[in-house]
């Protein structure tokens, strides 16, 4: 990028505070400039069909779609689009999930003021941008699996799975789930019905206790 052509970047978080302190961070700098927000991650696909970023700066927690979720998606559909999550969560679960889904970089909300700017720098230049901690939980996974010789955890439902369970917990009918997914009414159950199986769950209330465990949903 050259400062006559700035990197092109999305913003999602469901919290407008937050989106206006993070682009104000982004948007003092010259080679940076926010395109679009949304306040979900199904809102951050649309925005990102429509203003064709370079960069897609995500949280974790956000209805509708999850950043990872969402990250997921871009990956799948736009692979030209660089992403970087932004989150309050210190979590190696998290942390790993974003790796997997696509994400180049993991950035802290807690010190988003001192290393954004050069996050999405590095991001676009295709240079891993990681914190510390993550640096450290990075290192650590890789040397055990190494000394025991196997490969990393399978995730334990499918991205369809996640996208279903995430609509239960955000307490939407399964005709709602149904029009929101495009899918028909039995299929959604037949989602439902694997979810409870595979987690060994028995009703919508521990689904939806599962998902704010799994960072799909906020308590």
């Amino acid at each position: 990028m050259t400062e006559a052509t700035p990197i092109r970047i999305l913003l999602a978080d469901d919290h407008q505070l937050v989106r206006r302190g993070v682009r104000l961070i982004l948007d003092a700098e010259p080679d940076l400039t926010v395109v679009a927000e949304a306040g979900d991650g199904a809102e951050a696909l649309e925005a990102a069909r429509n203003h064709h970023p370079d960069l897609a700066v995500l949280d974790i927690a956000m209805p509708r779609l999850t950043g990872l979720q969402a990250a997921r998606e871009l990956s799948r559909t736009r692979p030209d689009v660089r992403i970087l999550i932004l989150t309050m969560y210190d979590n190696e679960q998290y942390f790993f999930e974003a790796l997997a889904a696509g994400a180049s970089g993991y950035v802290l909300k807690s010190v988003a003021d001192r290393d954004l700017v050069e996050a999405c720098r590095a991001t676009i230049r295709g240079e891993p941008f990681l914190y510390p901690g993550a640096v450290n939980a990075l290192i650590r996974d890789y040397l055990d699996h190494a000394r025991q010789g196997r490969p990393p955890p399978a995730r334990a439902i499918t991205d369809r799975e996640e996208e279903v369970l995430k609509l239960v917990a955000e307490g939407h009918t399964s005709q709602q789930i149904a029009d929101l997914l495009v899918i028909s009414v039995k299929t959604v159950e037949r989602h439902r019905a694997n979810l409870l199986n595979k987690l060994g769950l028995k009703d919508r209330l521990e689904l939806t206790r599962y998902a704010i465990r799994a960072g799909l949903i906020e308590p």
